[in-house]
């Protein structure tokens, strides 16, 4: 299978170690072969769904009927927002698989399908550390309910490439960027070093999948004319269900070259509707 029809196989698998392992060991082996990208007329359409495989838990509700979690010194505690986290990071392998092959014809640079097939790989990656903490902690993914809020994400802008790059990383995944720091100090308090250590390595990479998700945004709108700015703050008022609030960890967003010139009048805006 080419990497449009890998991508499509490891979306449709409904176990997310599976999930995560298979496209892990995919990837190790198309990057042996020079990470090979078919010429666009040699592609095939994958068939996607809208919806990834999943199994039946963990149970989903939606996203205001979830608690909030909060990190606590016992265990509990500690499960609860390691599952949060680990639903997200699943979401996110789904997302990434989801932007390499959905975007199949829109003969876009090799190096996009390339980037985007590393940042899932990233994603397994996270997923299969969180799991690790949640068994050292006498949990396991699915035991507790998440929403779905992510994917619908997904589904408001399939049908529009710059549209789905407004949102989910320079939305979803920029907001990670935000909280991270946060969380880690609090399991660093806790003296769980372990999964400190798990969040450090999520956040880094984080920062570089904003990264690729501002670079190719930014590839999309200049080529179709666009102001880059203005027209990320038009497509997330549009395709976002959720605002863009304050705080922002804004080196970390400069990191990704994301600077504030994006986000902070759309910030101003929402809080002018409160």
């Amino acid at each position: 299978m080419d990497l449009f029809e890998q991508a499509g196989a490891s979306l449709a698998l409904a176990d997310p170690l599976e999930k995560c392992r298979k496209t892990r060991a995919w990837v190790v082996a198309w990057r042996a072969k020079g990470a090979p990208v078919p010429a666009v007329a040699d592609r095939r359409d994958p068939g996607l769904s809208d919806w990834p495989g999943r199994l039946d838990r963990p149970a989903l509700a939606p996203p205001k009927d979830v608690p909030k979690r909060k990190i606590t010194a016992a265990p509990e505690g500690r499960r609860a927002l390691l599952h949060a986290i680990a639903h997200i990071e699943l979401n996110a392998v789904n997302l990434a698989l989801d932007v390499a092959a959905r975007y199949w014809a829109e003969a876009m640079p090799d190096d996009f399908y390339r980037q985007w097939i590393g940042v899932a790989d990233d994603e397994a990656k996270h997923f299969l550390l969180l799991n690790d903490r949640l068994a050292a902690l006498d949990g396991a993914y699915g035991d507790l309910p998440a929403h779905n809020g992510l994917w619908e994400s997904a589904i408001a802008t399939k049908d529009d490439l710059l549209a789905r790059l407004a949102v989910v990383p320079m939305v979803l995944e920029a907001r990670g960027l935000d909280v991270t720091p946060m969380m880690i100090e609090k399991f660093t308090a806790l003296g769980d070093h372990d999964t400190v250590a798990a969040l450090e390595v999520i956040y880094e990479d984080e920062i570089g999948h904003v990264a690729v998700g501002r670079r190719w945004f930014e590839h999309v709108a200049d080529e179709r004319g666009l102001d880059r700015e203005s027209t990320w703050r038009d497509l997330v008022r549009t395709f976002f269900a959720g605002q863009v609030k304050r705080p922002f960890n804004e080196p970390a967003r400069s990191e990704a070259g994301m600077q504030p010139a994006y986000y902070e009048p759309l910030a101003d805006w929402y809080e002018g509707l409160t």
